[in-house]
């Protein structure tokens, strides 16, 4: 049936929550892609026919492969398009290092925008806030306070607070530590904030 295999990968994204992303799923893709290439095929073949021969019962059928068509590319772009705002929500909650499983899902096409995606919004926040630039990732929430206690998840190695202090984040260690400097390790699951 017409348009089936399209709507399968727009409902495999509706299942999956939003801060989530689904495999790419590149056989559904290249499927929709041949049921087209298809379809036109058979339209074009049917026009000629049409305008040829003077056959105007093929007129509805050449119609509905045609609306076939435009929504098959309605949805492959909106597919698309909706993995590349999920996309976007990840640079932005896990920062620009983003976790194997989720690297994982993505095609190579996807890799590659989110490294110029990231590059823009590394070069947009140099311009902007003086010298140094300004991270507009940092403080999503206004903070109630500068400074935050922090668990340690897993070793880390060394870290460095803009004093010059350097700590040793090492499992299960606990720090008191400038709440700017570790939203980034905490987004990337290495601190854990603990509340009192």
């Amino acid at each position: 049936m017409f348009c089936e295999k399209v709507t399968e990968l727009i409902r495999e994204l509706h299942r999956m929550s939003d801060g989530q992303l689904p495999a790419f799923n590149e056989d559904g893709l290249r499927q929709v892609l041949q049921e087209m290439e298809a379809l036109y095929e058979q339209n074009q073949a049917d026009v000629n026919e049409a305008k040829c021969e003077g056959r105007a019962e093929l007129i509805p059928s050449i119609k509905l492969r045609h609306c076939c068509l435009l929504r098959n590319q309605r949805c492959l772009i909106a597919y698309l398009y909706d993995r590349l705002l999920r996309i976007r929500a990840l640079r932005w909650e896990y920062g620009s290092v983003l976790p194997a499983n989720v690297r994982f899902h993505m095609c190579a096409e996807e890799v590659q925008w989110f490294g110029q995606y990231k590059k823009s919004l590394a070069s947009f926040m140099r311009s902007v806030g003086g010298g140094d630039g300004l991270d507009i990732t940092q403080d999503m929430k206004p903070p109630k306070s500068l400074y935050i206690e922090v668990r340690c998840l897993k070793d880390h190695g060394e870290f460095e607070i803009d004093d010059g202090t350097v700590i040793l984040l090492k499992k299960n260690s606990q720090h008191f530590l400038p709440r700017w400097k570790c939203e980034q390790l905490i987004r990337q699951g290495v601190l854990e904030h603990v509340m009192s």
